[in-house]
């Protein structure tokens, strides 16, 4: 591992009943909280034994048919591209997971496998019966508008590419030991995004090998490594990481369950930053340096600036879209811009 082992800030003595989530948001960095969730059904379970732990999510699982990533056992558990960087090195099944499960469990003794890896199954709808004792108590005034979506991650050993989340997130560790290595936003420009239109998880994606980086091909590679923070997890761990911030996620034993806690601090309404983004390539990227400069100068007066600045010298009866953001407002900026679009 070449990254340098930052450490993530610690606090001790947190719960799934009590969180300091005033802290976790103000400081805009991650924070390891040993043994959070120690005290899960779920992490007793897979403290006795991966097979355990299997019968244990197996005896909870509702039925809903979920997306499985398959790779064999050549690409010793990294869901990636393959050699063309056009395609991915694993096939997609849609299927029951008890008989993912059952694989699972039949190749617990084997040195070579298949992997196995479940992304993103919203935690109600796969495993209902272990919400009550495996969950988290979310109390905090910023939640009363931003709702909490819980996800889970299960498979075998897996290593999941640098990437970023717009949510922020509370990751447990449940079943198995995890690596996170993490690197604030501004590391963008050392981490050698992959392509758009085709990405392992749906997120774009780090070219670079974290484990194994090539610094021929990407030598600004050493610039993030530099920045990047290392945390370990143990069953029973919890980790916060705040909103953008990329990160690679190594799942290390035969099975591994993670449930993780997603939030947006901003309300529903909003569009979707990536579509800004794909609007901005459209209209702006190719344009001459010149003209992309007063566009930068644009977008740092009306949107990077404060939301005030372009209407304090305007009377209120005219701010149209400069008034502050509502669900009324939003929708008639959506309309507009899909005329403008279809045009």
């Amino acid at each position: 591992m070449a990254a340098a082992k930052r450490t993530a800030r610690v606090i001790e003595g947190v719960t799934p009943d009590r969180i300091p989530f005033s802290e976790l948001i103000a400081g805009n960095e991650p924070v390891f909280m040993p043994g959070m969730v120690a005290s899960w059904p779920l992490v007793e379970a897979g403290r006795r034994s991966a097979a355990s732990a299997i019968d244990f999510m197996a005896a909870s699982y509702g039925g809903t048919p979920a997306k499985v990533y398959i790779g064999d056992a050549d690409i010793k558990g990294r869901f990636y591209y393959d050699e063309s960087r056009t395609r991915m090195n694993y096939r997609v099944e849609t299927t029951s997971l008890l008989n993912v499960f059952a694989a699972i469990k039949s190749d617990l003794a084997s040195s070579m496998h298949p992997y196995y890896y479940i992304p993103s199954l919203v935690y109600a709808d796969g495993f209902p019966g272990l919400q009550d004792a495996n969950t988290l108590r979310f109390d905090h005034e910023i939640f009363h508008a931003n709702p909490v979506t819980a996800k889970s991650w299960i498979g075998t050993e897996s290593i999941t590419g640098a990437h970023f989340d717009m949510p922020s997130n509370i990751a447990c560790c449940a079943v198995g030991r995890r690596r996170f290595t993490l690197f604030p936003p501004e590391q963008v420009h050392n981490l050698y995004p992959g392509p758009f239109h085709v990405t392992p998880g749906g997120q774009v994606t780090t070219m670079v090998d974290i484990r194994n980086p090539d610094f021929n091909a990407y030598p600004r590679a050493r610039d993030a490594l530099a920045a990047a923070v290392v945390v370990d997890l143990e069953p029973g761990d919890g980790l916060y990481y705040p909103s953008m911030w990329w990160h690679e996620v190594e799942a290390r034993d035969r099975f591994n369950a993670m449930i993780n806690h997603w939030w947006y601090a901003s309300p529903a309404y909003m569009a979707d930053p990536v579509d800004v983004l794909m609007h901005a390539v459209l209209g702006i990227r190719d344009r001459p340096q010149q003209v992309k400069q007063a566009w930068r100068e644009l977008f740092d007066y009306y949107i990077f600036g404060s939301a005030e600045t372009p209407r304090a010298h305007l009377p209120e009866a005219c701010h149209g879209v400069l008034a502050e953001l509502d669900e009324t407002l939003a929708r008639r900026l959506r309309a507009a811009l899909q005329q403008n679009l279809n045009r």
